[in-house]
């Protein structure tokens, strides 16, 4: 019986490691630091202005968020310049969170929206910023290293209808598929489980 009651431990810990790994598995397989041809990364980029949490308003389908909600991005500034990344989403189908970790750096110029973005070891992977509002910071355009990583961020969970319908005509004409955009459910969690009002 003490045997049966210890063997499961051991699955929490590999359970957060494989969602850490599905989470950054992009970043680790390309391992590609690039900016998708014909795109170019925002300039007269403030990063003390970027940090913060930002939640995703849309994303393209990738393995590693598949079924999430909820999903927001925070970036906090380290003591040896670089940025702390903490991804979080909510899962329905488990009534779980689930949370990676990393860290992002400067592509070059630390006024060119190029980062490199790491979840897992020496794997880095891009975070190209390449829309955004300059006024205030309210809402970014991202991609990958490549045109199947697409995001749409914003610092509130909702964002307007009309800055939407532009970013996602900026992406269209950048040869992104806006077609297979999801729009993320930001929807509170206590109303996704109806346990709140």
């Amino acid at each position: 019986m003490t045997i049966k009651n210890t063997r499961p431990a051991p699955a929490k810990p590999a359970t957060a490691i494989s969602r850490m790994l599905a989470w950054g598995m992009v970043f680790m397989v390309l391992g590609c630091v690039a900016v998708p041809e014909g795109v170019t990364p925002v300039t007269d980029f403030e990063l003390s202005r970027y940090l913060g949490r930002w939640y995703e308003i849309a994303r393209l389908d990738h393995s590693f968020e598949r079924g999430l909600v909820n999903v927001t991005a925070e970036y906090a500034l380290e003591e040896d310049g670089r940025v702390r990344v903490i991804n979080k989403g909510y899962r329905p189908a488990k009534e779980a969170w689930e949370i990676a970790q990393g860290v992002a750096a400067f592509v070059g110029a630390t006024d060119v929206g190029r980062l490199k973005v790491s979840f897992f070891g020496p794997f880095y992977g891009g975070y190209n910023i390449i829309a955004l509002d300059k006024v205030s910071y309210q809402y970014a355009l991202v991609c990958g290293p490549s045109r199947p990583y697409l995001w749409i961020l914003a610092r509130e969970p909702q964002l307007d209808p009309a800055v939407t319908d532009t970013l996602v005509a900026r992406a269209r004409a950048l040869g992104f598929a806006t077609e297979r955009l999801i729009m993320v459910d930001q929807t509170p969690v206590d109303r996704l489980s109806g346990s709140g009002g």
